[in-house]
């Protein structure tokens, strides 16, 4: 049995997280992390009954007492970095759905994790069907010369352009170097009306708006034709069957993994 530990509880992904947590038959909650309603039963809050599990709002000591096998969290970006230092002092493994860090803190991050022996397990999308439109894009890039990127959030995302956006970019530039081929030179009349400039030249369109959860389309163009790969979120249950593989995946391995296709056949 998986003895779990979730930091963010009360959020909606962190209240999703926990269902997950107890429902499956190998994992077990023995730990919740929040700022908000410290000692209440977090089974209470989440499913209507109690399961013992007092909420809890000291990150150190919490995992001290509790000693969870692995932590999974979804906070904020201001927050995470400072408690992944947490967990990799207290060497215990954890599961990062909160986007939002730069890249020198991931390479911080994977020398950490090197250093204490520890593993952490970073993903800008837990949707394995998000995750299949990454690596379908990634494949497509070999066979188009012109690509932008076009992602559709909540209004309460902080960040922008999203996690899984930039990770898709970083993919497709693995195998493209250019996705402007033969563009005219431009001119903004407005700034940003082009979007944010990521690896290879993908313009990346951010959208923030009350109704969506999250969607991301890739738009491929090539002489006389165009491709597009879209994912649309209808309810964040569909990040737990990835959340939980890269919990499963964490417990029997000690590494540094950023990106859920990093373990997906």
């Amino acid at each position: 049995m998986i003895k779990i530990g979730v930091t963010g509880a009360l959020g909606k992904m962190g209240k999703e997280v926990i269902k997950a947590v107890i429902q499956a038959p190998d994992t077990e909650l023995v730990l919740a992390i929040d700022i908000f309603s410290q000692g209440e039963d977090i089974g209470n809050i989440v499913n209507g009954r109690p399961n013992g599990i007092l909420i809890e709002s000291d990150i150190n000591n919490a995992i001290q007492t509790k000693k969870p096998d692995v932590i999974i969290d979804f906070t904020q970006p201001k927050t995470i970095y400072e408690n992944i230092k947490i967990y990799m002092k207290n060497k215990t493994k954890s599961v990062i759905g909160t986007t939002g860090l730069t890249e020198e803190q991931l390479e911080n991050i994977k020398q950490m994790s090197k250093e204490n022996n520890t593993g952490c397990f970073i993903a800008p999308n837990f949707s394995t069907g998000a995750v299949l439109l990454m690596m379908f894009a990634k494949q497509a890039s070999k066979y188009f010369s012109n690509a932008e990127i076009i992602e559709l959030h909540h209004n309460q995302k902080k960040d922008a352009p999203s996690g899984t956006a930039i990770k898709t970019a970083k993919l497709m530039a693995e195998v493209n170097p250019n996705f402007t081929l033969n563009n005219c030179p431009e001119t903004e009349l407005i700034k940003g009306a082009r979007g944010a400039i990521s690896e290879a030249n993908i313009h990346i369109h951010s959208v923030r708006m009350p109704g969506y959860i999250a969607s991301q389309e890739v738009i491929f163009g090539s002489q006389g034709q165009i491709f597009k790969i879209k994912h649309d979120t209808m309810d964040r249950s569909c990040y737990m069957d990835g959340v939980l593989l890269a919990t499963r995946h964490l417990y029997n391995n000690n590494e540094f993994i950023y990106g859920l296709d990093n373990i997906m056949e």
